[in-house]
């Protein structure tokens, strides 16, 4: 299941004009590929497109669904998760999960945002008190249903939300302790109107980029600064070139699984139980593993010449706080950050 397999992205949207044919005949499901199960029947794989490392608790616990599914499914069903941005950078997958060619993908929830302005609920600054707190609140059905299925209509909708880690700023010049520490840095963001809005009054320049080009452009000095968790900072080596890791806990963004709407619809009623019930499972799993690696990361990030410091987080907040009031700008989503809050009391 784990491969890191380098696909043609002309190939898979080619291949999703059949795949998505498929669907509307019901004579399958998107562009999942058939390989012979163990019972010699052909086997339907879903493409799954991530970002991170196979070590990321994400992939691990993707993973691990899939093999649940297999077993389950008598090996009808199966998830190939494709690691380290294979299929593309998070805003290209979203194009190859609308267009059929991948089925799934797990994209950080700014992306969202383009599609819909409303998802800017959940990336606002200090909007969760801790990871149980945000896993509760955003898979809750009675919170998220109408915001996640809100996309159908543009072959996009949001399965689960992952925890994503609490992000923090790194540089490669001097611990962050104040706003003023940021004045006239160039931070990489992940691409939404909100996080350049975000750096803007955090004192820096909003710069977004895929996570791949990263590193380069710490190396390069193409940017300044970035901000992220201390899993991902270590995993992909930002250590090296951005020693300087000062906790500003600024936000804690879920990332989302995503789908297109057909995938699911194409599915046996019992198949998709299945996959519903094995992915709140993974969502689980996922928070049980983020618990555990946080230290490993930490520990792996200090012998690459890491350094560590607090920031002045209530100093960050205060800047920060007119973004979140001129965000909570319509009913629904001052509705939903109500209930949100509500549930952390």
């Amino acid at each position: 299941m784990r491969r890191n397999t380098v696909v043609s992205v002309t190939a898979l949207t080619f291949a999703a004009a059949l795949g998505l044919a498929a669907c509307s005949t019901g004579t399958g499901t998107a562009a999942g590929d058939s390989t012979g199960s163990s019972g010699g029947e052909a086997a339907t794989v879903f493409k799954v497109a991530f970002n991170q490392q196979p070590n990321h608790p994400q992939f691990r616990a993707l993973d691990a669904m899939g093999e649940r599914i297999k077993e389950r499914t008598d090996g009808a069903y199966d998830l190939e998760i494709y690691p380290n941005e294979t299929l593309g950078a998070q805003k290209e997958t979203i194009e190859l999960v609308q267009s059929g060619a991948v089925e799934f993908s797990v994209v950080a929830s700014p992306l969202m945002e383009n599609f819909n302005p409303d998802f800017v609920v959940f990336n606002l600054p200090f909007t969760f008190d801790s990871q149980d707190h945000q896993r509760e609140t955003t898979n809750d059905p009675d919170i998220v249903s109408e915001l996640y299925s809100s996309l159908d209509d543009q072959d996009l909708h949001v399965l689960a939300a992952f925890h994503g880690g609490v992000r923090s700023m790194y540089n490669g010049e001097k611990p962050i302790e104040t706003p003023a520490d940021l004045e006239g840095m160039k931070v990489r963001v992940i691409e939404s109107d909100t996080n350049i809005e975000m750096i803007r009054l955090m004192g820096g320049t909003g710069t977004p980029m895929g996570m791949g080009e990263v590193y380069g452009a710490l190396q390069s000095g193409v940017i300044d600064a970035a901000e992220n968790n201390e899993l991902t900072y270590a995993n992909v080596k930002h250590a090296e070139v951005a020693p300087y890791f000062s906790y500003t806990r600024h936000l804690m963004l879920p990332d989302y699984l995503i789908t297109n709407p057909a995938v699911m619809d194409g599915l046996p009623d019992d198949v998709r139980a299945i996959f519903e019930e094995e992915l709140a499972a993974a969502v689980e799993e996922e928070g049980d593993l983020w618990k555990t690696e946080i230290e490993v990361a930490k520990e792996m990030a200090t012998e690459a010449g890491a350094q560590f410091n607090e920031a002045d987080a209530d100093a960050f907040a205060e800047v920060i706080r007119p973004l979140t009031e001129s965000k909570l700008d319509n009913e629904f989503i001052r509705e939903i950050h109500e209930k949100v809050r509500a549930a952390a009391e």
